[in-house]
């Protein structure tokens, strides 16, 4: 158990990247009232916590309806999440395109778009969390495990927000692309191993 609830806490840590989530934060939201922003922090967390809990308990529904394979999620989910450790590590993680930031400049409201989707609760997350909740069948509340590393995630990345202004100041735009490579390194590592992993069972099943 205490392997899962490790294991679920550094891969959803390293894929959501609060840190990360500072800087994009105060270029979408920095201009606001500090109310405005803790409403928006809020409210994206909870959006993007509603959604993990809800992929976490029927994704696996959802997949064996589609006639997808675990391994194959597997698979899919590792190429995505090794794409976006490439990112990562070249310090490109843009989590929307430069058309979607100017528009979310412009909305009134962002904590749901792109804030809490799909910065937060974005497809390399879902895949994670998808993963680790079919690991954790092997454990007796295995899934209330991984879904409270979600949780614990999901505070960090509140406090991120709340602190975002200070976080910058503090760590600089260099800073952030430190932290930010370094967690695409150890991303990496870990979506070949998904690969590996689904690849080896697609094998063993044909």
């Amino acid at each position: 158990m205490t392997a899962l609830a490790l294991k679920s806490f550094l891969t959803l840590f390293v894929v959501m990247d609060p840190v990360g989530l500072a800087p994009v934060f105060l270029g979408l939201a920095g201009g606001r009232a500090p109310a405005e922003q803790r409403r928006i922090a809020r409210k994206a967390i909870l959006v993007a916590g509603g959604l993990l809990v809800a992929f976490g308990g029927g994704g696996a529904w959802l997949l064996r309806r589609l006639g997808i394979s675990m391994d194959a999620f597997r698979v899919a989910g590792g190429i995505l999440l090794f794409l976006i450790a490439v990112d990562m590590v070249l310090a490109q993680h843009e989590r929307e395109t430069k058309e979607e930031e100017e528009e979310a400049r412009s909305r009134a409201d962002i904590s749901v778009f792109p804030l809490a989707i799909p910065m937060i609760a974005g497809p390399g997350t879902l895949a994670s969390l998808m993963i680790l909740v079919t690991e954790a069948r092997a454990y007796r509340f295995g899934l209330l495990l991984v879904l409270a590393m979600a949780a614990v995630v999901l505070l960090l990345g509140y406090v991120a927000l709340r602190l975002a202004t200070p976080l910058g100041r503090l760590l600089g735009q260099t800073g952030v692309n430190v932290v930010t490579r370094v967690l695409g390194v150890v991303l990496s590592a870990l979506a070949v191993q998904y690969v590996a992993d689904g690849a080896k069972g697609l094998l063993g099943a044909g």
